[in-house]
């Protein structure tokens, strides 16, 4: 049985994100998968995907992923991750702060051959990190 786009991105966010598990990364992942966040690409395949599950992984501990589906078309998916975590580490400039935080992240996911191919990025994490440190 073939699986859904939907049961791809909540099983890698399941598998990667929460569990660490870096090896699946191919079963979710196109090799040539590109990140579009806030105005940069980020292209690089499966390492690209490893470097952002790595430095989330260091920087929140106890991490927990929600993932609400949007809008589906046939090879898109608009949707919703909402993250809870404690930040434990730095994360890009910002120190930890041993508080718990909570982030959403807005993306738009385009699949090719069954995989995660490109992803298109918004998120309000900045934002959280800055208002964790008054």
């Amino acid at each position: 049985m073939a699986r859904t786009n939907t049961a791809i991105i909540e099983a890698a966010n399941a598998t990667l994100i929460v569990d660490g598990n870096l090896d699946a990364i191919g079963n979710f992942f196109a090799s040539d998968y590109v990140a579009h966040v806030t105005g940069q690409d980020f292209s690089g395949g499966h390492e690209v995907v490893k470097k952002i599950v790595r430095a989330y992984r260091r920087a929140f501990s106890d991490i927990e992923v929600e993932v609400d589906i949007l809008v589906k078309a046939k090879n898109r998916i608009a949707w919703q991750r909402t993250l809870r975590a404690k930040q434990t580490g730095p994360f890009k400039g910002f120190p930890a702060t041993n508080r718990p935080i909570i982030w959403r992240d807005m993306i738009t996911t385009e699949f090719r051959n069954g995989l995660i191919a490109e992803d298109w990025v918004v998120t309000d994490l900045a934002e959280k990190l800055l208002l964790a440190r008054k």
